[in-house]
């Protein structure tokens, strides 16, 4: 099979330069890097980059790239310097983020989908072969594997030592992060494709069971469910007290945190499997309609919508008045926000 390259452009679309930025957080609390793929504050933004923007990001150009041996649907993580991702060809890769060069790989039993996780030196990532691997960050060697009983291919989420993942059974599993013993779970009823969103010692949840879920982060037990219309793949993304997540009924929805209430909905022309980005009162979702949208995050509002050549379920990123959003075209694009 034709070998499948993961690039890397000028100045490194990642994301990863830090300065002056949400407040004192980023210069004292924010780690270098997008370590997870929410990242950090739920919302798949970065307030710390002040290096790429928009007047430089038209100059951007290939840097390095590296040829894995299948198709790399896996969006990285990057922390101290390396980037961490996945292929179909049943490995996990670390790649020196400067140069490209390989540090090591790790192969698993079957494809790797999904975007890994890194803390406190442990590379946290799942296979379809139904396993959840902790590896060294700086060896790939295994520390420990969890067998969730069904293929996987929801990105973990790591937070106060706990690694929160769904699997196809329809499960969500909480599992100490330094020995993969579980500690919950909690069954839905259809398969959880999300990366579950944690904050508040609340996990938020969605699955192809139509529902949305809030479950306690240290119990496990349903604080509130809201049903949608159809299948939910979209990983919530969290922010102000309101979760946004979309769904294959074509709208991206807005719950009240605590409650679960609807606050308002959105229809896009198209399923909304992407998840959200959310910066300064605006919400960014992509939908199978071709387009990218900015939504007022309080109100549901359209503020604008861009199309693309290509059908979406690639999730935004936004950083520093840029939002970045990958499509079907084999195109990545960038949207001035100002």
């Amino acid at each position: 099979m034709k070998p499948v390259r993961i690039l890397v452009l000028i100045l490194c679309a990642c994301f990863v330069s830090v300065a002056w930025g949400e407040q004192q957080a980023c210069k004292i609390h924010t780690p270098v890097g997008w370590a997870e793929f929410h990242r950090h504050n739920m919302q798949r933004w970065n307030p710390c980059e002040r290096v790429l923007g928009v007047n430089s990001v038209g100059s951007l150009g290939l840097k390095w790239s590296y040829a894995t041996g299948n198709i790399v649907g896996s969006s990285p993580a990057v922390a101290s310097g390396v980037v961490y991702f996945g292929s179909e060809d049943h490995n996990v890769y670390a790649l020196n983020a400067k140069t490209g060069a390989k540090l090591w790989s790790y192969t698993t039993g079957s494809f790797v989908y999904d975007s890994p996780a890194v803390s406190n030196g442990v590379v946290y990532v799942s296979s379809y072969d139904g396993n959840l691997y902790a590896l060294n960050a700086s060896t790939g060697a295994k520390l420990w594997s969890y067998a969730t009983g069904s293929s996987v291919t929801s990105p973990p989420a790591v937070t106060n030592g706990v690694v929160y993942l769904g699997s196809f059974d329809g499960k969500v599993h909480a599992l100490n992060a330094g020995t993969g013993a579980e500690l919950w779970s909690y069954t839905t009823g259809n398969a959880v494709f999300s990366s579950p969103a944690v904050t508040n010692e609340v996990v938020y949840v969605s699955s192809n069971d139509f529902n949305v879920y809030a479950l306690n982060a240290s119990t496990g037990a349903k604080l509130w469910s809201y049903t949608a219309g159809n299948g939910v793949q979209s990983s919530p993304a969290v922010a102000n007290g309101v979760v946004y997540v979309g769904s294959f009924d074509d709208n991206v929805y807005a719950l009240n945190a605590e409650t679960g209430a609807k606050l308002w909905s959105y229809t896009t022309g198209g399923a909304v499997s992407s998840s959200a980005a959310v910066a300064n009162g605006v919400v960014y979702v992509q939908s199978d309609d071709f387009n990218v949208y900015a939504l007022n995050a309080k109100t549901g509002t359209k503020l604008w919508s861009s199309s693309t050549s290509g059908s979406e379920s690639s999730s935004p990123a936004v950083a520093n008045g840029v939002l970045y959003i990958g499509s079907f075209d084999g195109k990545l694009y960038a949207f001035g926000l100002k």
